[in-house]
């Protein structure tokens, strides 16, 4: 196996810098997990090619304006973007006190001993605690309130993938203007925690999931809180040597039971997104095949000749060369079947990556 399998060409304008004009307005491309073959539809279509009476699993995780910006005490401009919260918050009546690690630009060294406090807007503060690999860092967030959260709303800015705002860049000023707070976000977005979002969900719309529930599919949420890993090029020549940093997921009771009644049902289970995938099928590696409720944390990388023991059918959008994503998409629906369709989305002019179009894979029918 090797990571240059995964490769296939992708003219640049491909890559979507904004969304459809409406969440619904995609395109979806369908294929069969077994057969390979390709029709071509919108997203607003979509509930015309699910099975009956599916499980449609969703991630529920909220993207939180993650990236703050300041000055040093020399007066050069820093870059923080928060990825993970290490500590709860330190409770007290007026003031939030936490412990994040994050990414850093431009943080120059660090003096040993007597770390300063960078003012990032709102009377907020980052202090650098620990110096990690790759710009990584451990930092002391403090700031007005009973947590950041509410804080960054105001101050942050939406971590958006670095092929997006490269995108933007070769556009210049014909760049689309996009309330990005708005629409990089599902509809169903509730736990905030996320650096990215899970992009599959973009394109339902509240009428297109009452019209789901209203055919008679059942509609549940995972949460897992997605990485800045899920942005990391695979390097090594055989992908299994890569590692995926670990991350958290919750599976609430109800989304547990209904999970284990509809596997007992025979009934399909979709996932919406590579995150449901690697939630649902990680818990199950960890459980001996079952799905419990609880938090964890999950690394798994699937890739091809890896089994699926929980996801049926699968949405996704389209990924990037040579990525872990493509490779959980050929593990499901084989590699040649995979790439084949990639290329007939790129000749018929599909638009590529978070902003962009989406791809239905059907699982095996009775």
């Amino acid at each position: 196996m090797l990571t240059a399998d995964y490769d296939f060409t992708l003219p640049p304008e491909r890559i979507a810098s904004a969304p459809a004009e409406t969440r619904d307005g995609a395109r979806l491309l369908v294929t069969d997990r077994h057969l390979g073959s390709c029709k071509h539809t919108r997203f607003s279509a979509v509930l015309e090619h699910l099975p009956p009476r599916a499980l449609i699993v969703l991630n529920d995780t909220r993207v939180f304006p993650a990236r703050l910006t300041g000055r040093k005490p020399t007066g050069g401009a820093v870059e923080f973007l928060l990825t993970r919260r290490v500590s709860p918050p330190a409770r007290a009546e007026a003031t939030f006190d936490e412990r994040w690690e994050a990414l850093a630009r431009n943080i120059g060294r660090a003096e040993e001993g007597a770390p300063r406090a960078i003012p990032v807007g709102g009377g907020a503060e980052v202090t650098v605690l620990e110096r990690r690999s790759a710009g990584s860092v451990l930092v002391r967030l403090t700031g007005p309130g009973p947590s950041s959260f509410a804080l960054l709303e105001t101050i942050g800015r939406v971590p958006l993938p670095p092929y997006i705002e490269a995108a933007r860049r070769r556009m210049g000023t014909a760049a689309p203007i996009v309330d990005d707070r708005e629409r990089y976000q599902t509809v169903y977005a509730a736990s905030p925690g996320a650096v990215a979002a899970p992009t599959a969900g973009l394109h339902f719309t509240p009428a297109l999931l009452d019209a789901a529930r209203a055919a008679g599919h059942e509609i549940v949420s995972v949460t897992l809180h997605v990485g800045p890993g899920t942005f990391r090029p695979v390097e090594t020549t055989d992908p299994r040597e890569h590692r995926l940093d670990a991350e958290r997921y919750q599976i609430s009771p109800a989304a547990a039971e209904a999970i284990a009644s509809a596997r007992a049902a025979g009934r399909p289970v979709m996932a919406v997104g590579t995150t449901v995938v690697r939630t649902l099928e990680g818990a199950a590696r960890a459980h001996g095949g079952t799905v419990p409720a609880g938090d964890g944390e999950t690394d798994i990388c699937l890739l091809p000749g890896d089994r699926f023991e929980v996801v049926t059918d699968l949405l996704t959008n389209f990924h990037l060369p040579r990525s872990t994503l493509l490779m959980l998409v050929s593990a499901f629906a084989g590699r040649e079947r995979v790439l084949d369709a990639y290329r007939e989305a790129v000749e018929l002019g599909y638009r590529f990556y978070s902003y962009g179009d989406a791809m239905l894979i059907q699982g095996e029918r009775p």
